[in-house]
């Protein structure tokens, strides 16, 4: 440990053997430096940036071997036997090297108010032994030639050229943007509106750790998304495949102060856009205002006000004590042209701890006060209170100061708190900062026991931290979905498509929607350009499905379709077709559900198929009906009865066409029962329609023509019908026609079914003594004649004795009250006369079949 500089600060500094390279971004100047550095036989390079020095470093592995490549950070330290070249950042770079080479990039970084000094003092005493390169903006031109005499200026001009655009709105940026803001909060707001509208995009803030925004930044070079939401980190020297970069927010915090960015801060970060040869673009977006006239011709120009004086603080410390090292650092700056700092991180914590009782107890001497100074280097990755970060600072210090090294226990416990990679996008940023706290405790020399395995230890986990962040940027702010499938639409390439037999579609391996029958579905969570991209890639890809699809449906059997009893046509459970009505009721028209994209032949194909199986619906289950209306034999009265069976669906109540059925022949009669109808004593109707199947077909052709659908009770009389009910409630919300139409009659607060309502009529006509001449009345019932309602009656009908009266009085009969003992001999009467018909009925079955013997 230096405890005191070799030199003196001197006044005016040579600058022999000193070139600074300065110009714009885009200029070559990083590429220079490392081609030169590898032309020696030994350098050093310093960065900005932890994730720059991590891509130069790189670069440099791939011309000299890695062997050969050792690379230095706070955080990270990379130290090959034998290296020959050191890539760092600025704060690692030594104070003195042998190195044959040395270059500092991003040099006008000297004047910024945190870290300015650092740069400072590199540019002023760092030199190498053959060549020194100092590479920046032109606006560090004049102060370099005031405080290095003799430095030789190059000055390079930018490849491409840069243009202003304008103002454009968030959702209308072209390809390629990076959208610029200054805070947390509003990079995540951005980024999640440009995942809505356009697919996805990448993140990349100051706070995220090295490995999470070179992942990010892969994600955004690789065209898996096409916009990057970034702070001015990407102003220092990334290479960024950009065409256009807007500012969404122009002030930023300094760490001092909110202020509006300066012209040549809008500058390097807008001279970001445009790569190598191509030219790049920038403007405003959001609630930014238009850049003035003169701003804009400065950042095209890249004429920008030059440095004025750097920020400086002195590397002479006096360790004497804490008092004496605190007024060092206080020392004025030498000579014009530089500035004493403002009291950066590790002054704010030396101030806090010399005011500590057992922190004064423990610095007392100069190595223990050198240690201080050192401990107060520790970079405050979490951004808390400058008092907090001074307490860990605390905590560090006392263990170095009393057993030589930090403690295992507490270094574990910290360690572990941060182990994990459960949580948001907040929480684990949180965790990465402490993490990376750790990081740089584990790589100062001495201050571990054991300074392999946690240098090993945090690493690890800093890594993990960092590839679940990544996990969960990505999974917040980019649809994978999208952007693989709008990459795929503007590169016009046939997207991959998968169809599973449930009918969800796969399109790259990415769920888009389902395709039931005909007409694709897309995912509902898409939205926006999402949605017009998933449409879009699945229409391309489904083409060749529609038309497979259509040559199956068309050679598929009747088994593979159904009709709903709401009108909804099926194919294996898909549906393809409704019902309306047609201009007849035995007549339907077909509507496809069926998209756009099914067109022509294959179009004209299944609509064909699915009309041939609804007429064949029509024509089976309801084949009494449509032979009746193509009964061209029947003539006259009869004629006009099978019309009006039509019409009303195979039922008709026989008081209805009383007049009818006293005009109609013997002939007429027989004609009309060979085509099924049955002449009842109360209704004539056909019992074949009197099924589940046909009973449902023609309640949903009548709902078609009479908008029945939507009424109550549409399908719940079908329904009961299936379960093989002879009568039931009415239930009084539901429309009445209905149970007409399932072949039931509205008796009372019953309904019963017609062919059980003419077996009552067969148990009551024996009942009745009935002889010929007695005459039957229009509505079934006997003049003069009269019976009494028998167990049998109300079993068949379902119905207890409230329900048989109401029944009976809505078939046209009366009650009359009769004395128990004619009831009584009326009852065995009617069990006598029950008891000889059937006797008579099994006897004449009897010769029948003698007869057919």
């Amino acid at each position: 440990m230096n405890i005191q500089p070799k030199h003196t600060e001197p006044l005016i500094l040579s600058g022999r053997d000193v070139t600074a390279v300065l110009g714009p971004t885009n200029t070559g100047k990083t590429h220079l430096a490392i081609e030169r550095m590898v032309a020696h036989e030994s350098g050093i390079i310093g960065l900005p940036l932890r994730l720059l020095a991590r891509e130069v470093y790189t670069r440099v592995c791939e011309k000299v071997g890695a062997h050969k490549v050792a690379l230095i950070t706070g955080e990270e330290k990379i130290q090959p036997d034998g290296a020959r070249y050191s890539v760092c950042t600025v704060e690692a770079m030594p104070r003195e090297t042998d190195a044959a080479f040395v270059a500092i990039d991003e040099v006008q970084l000297a004047g910024d108010l945190e870290r300015g000094h650092i740069f400072t003092d590199r540019i002023l005493h760092l030199r190498g032994r053959q060549e020194t390169l100092l590479l920046g903006a032109a606006t560090m031109h004049g102060i370099l030639q005031r405080l290095l005499k003799g430095v030789s200026v190059v000055t390079r001009p930018r490849l491409s050229h840069l243009a202003y655009a304008g103002s454009k709105k968030l959702t209308r940026l072209p390809r390629r943007t990076a959208i610029v803001a200054f805070s947390a909060d509003e990079v995540y707001a951005i980024a999640e509106l440009i995942r809505r509208q356009q697919g996805g995009a990448a993140v990349v803030l100051g706070a995220l750790s090295p490995r999470t925004r070179n992942a990010q930044v892969a994600l955004f070079q690789s065209g898996d998304v096409d916009y990057l939401i970034a702070t001015d980190a990407i102003g220092m020297g990334l290479n960024l495949d950009l065409d256009h970069v807007a500012f969404a927010q122009n002030r930023k915090f300094d760490g001092y102060q909110y202020r509006n960015l300066t012209a040549a801060e809008l500058g390097q970060i807008a001279g970001r856009a445009g790569r190598h040869m191509r030219d790049g673009t920038f403007g405003v977006t959001g609630q930014v205002d238009p850049l003035d006239e003169e701003l804009v011709k400065k950042i095209e120009a890249h004429d920008f006000d030059p440095v004025k004086v750097l920020q400086w603080r002195t590397a002479r410390f006096d360790f004497a004590n804490l008092d004496a090292l605190k007024r060092s650092i206080e020392t004025n700056a030498p000579v014009e042209g530089l500035t004493r700092a403002l009291p950066a991180v590790d002054a704010q914590a030396l101030e806090h701890l010399s005011r500590d009782e057992d922190i004064r107890a423990l610095a007392t001497d100069a190595r223990r006060v050198a240690l201080l100074w050192e401990a107060c280097a520790l970079p405050d990755y979490r951004k808390i209170a400058p008092a907090q970060h001074a307490d860990l600072i605390a905590s560090i210090y006392m263990d170095l100061a009393r057993h030589g090294h930090v403690d295992e226990n507490y270094m574990a416990e910290q360690v572990r708190r941060a182990d994990t990679t459960e949580g948001d996008i907040d929480t684990l940023s949180h965790r990465i900062a402490q993490i990376r706290t750790w990081t740089f405790v584990s790589n100062r020399p001495g201050w571990l026991a054991d300074q392999a395995h946690w240098q090993e230890k945090t690493r690890e986990i800093e890594d993990r931290l960092s590839d679940a962040l990544h996990e969960r940027l990505t999974k917040r702010f980019v649809d994978r979905r999208t952007s693989v499938l709008m990459r795929r639409l503007r590169e016009n390439t046939m997207p991959e498509a998968e169809i599973s037999p449930t009918g969800t579609v796969l399109v790259e391996g990415h769920h888009v929607g389902e395709l039931q029958g005909f007409r694709f579905t897309a995912d509902q969570s898409a939205g926006g350009e999402d949605a017009k991209a998933v449409r879009a890639a699945a229409q391309k890809a489904l083409a060749a499905e529609f038309e497979a699809r259509a040559e199956r449906f068309g050679a598929s059997g009747n088994g593979d379709i159904a009709l709903g009893s709401d009108g909804t046509l099926r194919w294996i459970g898909a549906p393809i077709g409704t019902l309306v009505a047609g201009d007849e009721p035995l007549k339907p028209r077909l509507v496809l559900l069926a998209d756009e994209q099914l067109t022509g032949p294959a179009r004209d194909k299944v609509a064909a198929r699915a009309e041939r199986f609804v007429n064949f619906q029509i024509e089976s289950l309801l084949k009494p009906l449509v032979d009746l209306k193509n009964a061209e034999q029947i003539t006259g009265i009869g004629r006009g009865i099978a019309f009006q069976l039509v019409e009303h669906f195979g039922l008709i109540n026989r008081r209805d066409i009383a007049e009818e059925m006293k005009s109609l022949d013997q002939e007429g009669r027989a004609a009309l029962r060979r085509l099924g109808v049955r002449f009842g004593a109360y209704h004539v109707f056909v019992p074949a329609l009197i099924k589940p199947a046909p009973a449902g077909l023609v309640t949903l052709l009548w709902a078609l023509r009479s908008d029945g659908k939507d009424k109550p009770g549409f399908g719940d009389v079908v329904h009961a019908l299936a379960s093989g009910r002879t009568s039931m409630v009415i239930d009084p919300t539901f429309d009445k026609t209905f149970y007409k139409l399932a072949g039931y009659r509205n008796l009372g607060r019953r309904a019963v079914r017609v062919d059980i309502l003419e077996r009552l009529a067969d148990l009551i006509r024996p009942a009745t003594n009935w002889k010929p001449g007695l005459g039957q009345r229009p509505d079934g019932a006997y003049d003069g004649q009269s019976f009494m309602v028998t167990p049998p009656m109300m079993s068949i009908l379902g119905a207890t004795a409230d329900d048989m009266e109401e029944i009976l009085k809505g078939l046209g009969y009366r009650a009359e009250p009769k004395p128990a003992v004619e009831v009584r001999a009326r009852l065995e009467a009617q069990d006598n006369a029950a008891r000889e018909a059937a006797a008579a009925k099994q006897a004449a079955e009897e010769q029948a079949e003698q007869a057919k013997a």
